[in-house]
């Protein structure tokens, strides 16, 4: 349509400018390390929860909840000196988090989870009805991720989400009501309350697994091709945050953020019989770390979330052997370690959310329960 085509070339040339502009800003730093800089910031009237870059444009979309018990979708650009709102909508629930993983790029659908269960993916430019709606569960949808879209991995696209009633689940919006795939606890079992997924190992058509994190410190890894549990770990804190390196690879590494300021970095490439997958941990933000972002271009970088307001920039630093053999010759894995690059504190309260923007490496975006957003540039990246 041709409203379709005025949007997607009013952004090819927004994005345009606005990269060149920070490319500029980004070489003009003098430091030798990446710094990280707060360009620009917005303060909003309602607790925002998670924050997403819309690919391929200078855009990026805000969800939350308003005081009086609504949910909030918003649509910002970035303007010379501000951060200008193009698009607003407010639904009838709460939104709790969304992704754009499981879109095709040219429809650009926005996937969101909220406080009523509810599993459902909007159109951002006519978004007063969600194009696909389903009762995912019946308690809170507290985390989403999804995958098969944008490119990214290989196999149907696929939304998968988890929920406080203990289940977490996996959705295909092309097929109604019913999930694709459903893990949850034992009847024997106490059901825990699921606060992170993230989808792996989509090399194939065939291979992708889920990894989820509950409040107890459990992390489980679900084989969907074989509808089975692969590995399962606890970490003895709440797991608050998950994500694989990359996607559309065969497993590499898993990074998991937890209660009490501390973080696991999984080597999941080699598994290890007797003592499972290798990891190195690491304590950072001296409080709760919310969440992990690897940077795109650069799979081996990543950004954690603190508690106290502030963002640490980390790489992760492979060892000599990746693998070694014991006694009977059984093959397994040798932990990396993990070297802190850069942190800032932005605010006093928690940063609820964080994104990369796929396109122009070192752009960020990231949220607060101080109800403000911020546009952040991380210089110096490709010095790592």
């Amino acid at each position: 349509t041709k409203q379709w085509y005025q949007r997607r070339v009013r952004d090819y040339f927004q994005h345009y400018y606005i990269t060149n502009n920070l490319s500029c800003m980004m070489m003009a730093g003098g430091l030798a390390s990446p710094q990280i800089i707060a360009h620009l910031e917005k303060s909003l009237d309602y607790t925002i929860f998670d924050v997403r870059w819309i690919p391929c444009s200078a855009r990026f979309v805000v969800v939350g909840s308003h005081a009086r018990g609504t949910g909030a979708l918003q649509v910002f650009e970035m303007g010379q000196k501000d951060l200008v709102c193009s698009k607003k909508y407010e639904k009838k629930d709460e939104i709790k988090c969304c992704t754009f993983g499981a879109t095709a790029l040219q429809d650009r659908h926005l996937a969101t989870g909220n406080f009523k269960g509810k599993m459902e993916t909007w159109d951002l430019e006519k978004g007063d009805m969600p194009v696909y709606s389903v009762k995912a569960h019946s308690e809170i949808i507290n985390c989403i991720d999804g995958v098969g879209g944008l490119g990214i991995g290989l196999g149907a696209p696929e939304i998968v989400t988890g929920s406080r009633d203990g289940t977490v689940k996996v959705w295909d919006v092309r097929q109604e009501n019913d999930p694709v795939a459903m893990m949850q606890p034992k009847e024997s079992e106490a059901k825990r309350d699921c606060w992170a997924v993230a989808f792996g190992n989509t090399y194939t058509e065939a291979e992708r697994v889920v990894a989820a994190g509950y409040d107890n410190g459990d992390i489980k890894l679900f084989d969907l091709r074989s509808m089975s549990v692969r590995w399962e770990t606890n970490i003895k804190n709440g797991v608050c945050g998950l994500q694989f390196d990359r996607k559309d690879i065969l497993m590499n590494k898993l990074v998991a953020t937890t209660l009490e300021g501390k973080f696991h970095t999984f080597d999941v490439r080699v598994e290890y019989p007797i003592c499972g997958y290798p990891s190195v941990v690491e304590k950072a933000h001296k409080s709760t770390i919310w969440g992990v972002r690897h940077l795109p271009q650069n799979r081996d970088v990543y950004m954690t979330l603190g508690g106290n307001g502030s963002l640490c920039l980390w790489k992760y630093n492979y060892p000599k052997e990746r693998t070694k053999q014991d006694g009977d010759g059984v093959e397994y894995g040798i932990a990396g370690t993990v070297e802190q690059i850069q942190n800032v504190i932005l605010g006093t309260q928690p940063l609820s959310g964080f994104d990369w923007s796929p396109d122009k490496e070192g752009l960020c975006v990231c949220s607060g329960f101080d109800q403000t957003v911020r546009v952040c540039i991380v210089t110096r990246l490709k010095s790592l």
